[in-house]
This record gives C-alpha cells, structure tokens and sequence, in this order.
C-alpha cells in the first residue's frame, strides 16, 4: 500500500536477504519450513526480552534490581516488531501485501470503515 513506510520494508527485505546469506554453512542448513520455524521461535525469544526489559524498568526482580529503562523497553518492542517481519517476510514474499491487508482489516474492526 502506499500508505506503508517503504523504509521499513527496504530495511526488512535487506535483513532478510543478509540472514539467508549468512546461514550456518556447517552442512546443516535448514530448509525452507525450519528456517521459518526459527524465525517464529526467535519472534518468542524476543516477545521474552520485552518482558525481562518491563520487570527491570518496574524494579520487580529482587535479584537484579532496576536492570532496565523504558528506553531498553522500547528498543526491546522493536526488535519484536523487526523479527515478526521477518519472520512474515520469511512465510512469503508477498509481505508488505498481507501486513497491509490484515492491519486495514483489524483497523476496520476497531474503528469501523474509512
């Protein structure tokens, strides 16, 4: 849509094309379906870091104290954000299409049509 930042999805198809290139060439090198499988359980890992982020920004852990800030906070969301579009573009080369789409629908949902 032309509505979308082109810089995002430049930046995205640019760290998707270098994290095909840079696969571990141990002769182990996933397919298709598994290196998508890694990128889904990597979005997890992140979503994880977000967590630990916000219980260090609030002082909640006894143990670590105020190991965060909100800035590590939002630095933490978007590398969420960043792997869950990678991961998108990873599922299909039609990415930037289905975002669009899906995020006109849940708009529409939320706040009615345009």
């Amino acid at each position: 849509m032309s509505d979308q930042d082109p810089g995002i999805w430049s930046g995205i198809d640019d760290l998707w094309t270098w994290l095909d290139s840079h696969r571990p060439s141990d002769g182990h090198v996933p397919d298709g379906q598994q290196s998508l499988l890694l990128r889904v359980l990597k979005l997890s890992e992140e979503v994880g870091e977000v967590a630990e982020a916000v219980i260090g920004a609030m002082n909640r852990n006894p143990r670590k104290g105020h190991s965060h800030t909100w800035e590590d906070v939002e630095s933490e969301l978007c590398d969420v954000v960043i792997t869950a579009l990678i991961a998108l573009r990873t599922l299909t080369p039609d990415a930037r299409e289905v975002f669009a789409g899906h995020l006109e629908r849940v708009r529409e949902r939320s706040l009615g049509p345009r």
